[in-house]
């Protein structure tokens, strides 16, 4: 049976259509590791120039949200909003090795707890924390293991019971520091209730540092950051 110009031409424009409906509902997810966040920005950052002691803090929303007051040439934030140890993998060339720097803060885990991109044991997590502190290491780059933040719960996933869950992937993160010989920082200790969650002057929905709570973590962090830039 012949078919029709007129047909073809209709079902040849519905066929289209249907691809051009399928791309927009995948647009926006292609970049799952949000590699385009910071191509811009890294694009115009110089390499460090002699003796300068770049630091790059490494995370999700909690690095993200941190003041912008903070960051400049030599203190470069690095923070994506709800991202998991996977995506920041992914991304820890172009947003940490390419840019030289003398150390980097790496603070992840929350929203591999949460859920974000799927179930995530500790091990899972563990292990690309350690992939990034090996990539750091092999490019001669100092690294600080942050603690995730305390937590009792996800106002994005309601039935995640993730406290106890936080302790035991911290003491994990803390082994690892300890065979890689890299400097710990325990938010974690000064930031934790009695419900082991997040103290309340220090957020104000139980996850997300407060102008206090970032106030915490300046001072913790400095010191670990002090401690890494003594180590060979």
């Amino acid at each position: 049976m012949k078919l029709s110009p007129i047909f073809l031409y209709a079902a040849l424009s519905f066929f289209a259509a249907g691809l051009s409906h399928a791309a927009e509902k995948v647009t926006p997810d292609l970049d799952w590791a949000k590699l385009g966040a910071y191509r811009s920005a890294n694009s115009q950052t110089s390499p460090p120039v002699q003796g300068e002691q770049r630091i790059i803090f490494m995370g999700d929303s909690i690095t993200e949200f941190w003041s912008k007051s903070q960051w400049n040439a030599v203190h470069i934030n690095r923070g994506i909003s709800g991202q998991t140890t996977p995506q920041m993998l992914l991304r820890f060339r172009q947003d940490v090795i390419d840019l030289r720097p003398t150390v980097v803060v790496i603070l992840a885990g929350t929203n591999d707890v949460a859920g974000n991109t799927g179930p995530a044991t500790n091990e899972m997590i563990a292990g690309n924390i350690t992939s990034m502190l090996q990539l750091a290491k092999a490019n001669e780059i100092k690294v600080v293991l942050a603690s995730v933040l305390p937590a009792s719960g996800f106002s994005w996933n309601p039935e995640a019971r993730p406290a106890q869950q936080i302790v035991a992937l911290n003491e994990e993160i803390k082994k690892i520091a300890k065979r890689y010989g890299c400097v710990y920082l325990d938010y974690f200790t000064a930031m934790v209730n009695s419900d082991s969650g997040l103290k309340h002057e220090y957020s104000e929905d139980g996850v997300h540092p407060n102008e206090s709570g970032y106030s915490v973590m300046s001072r913790l962090a400095e010191g670990a950051i002090a401690s890494a830039l003594r180590t060979r």
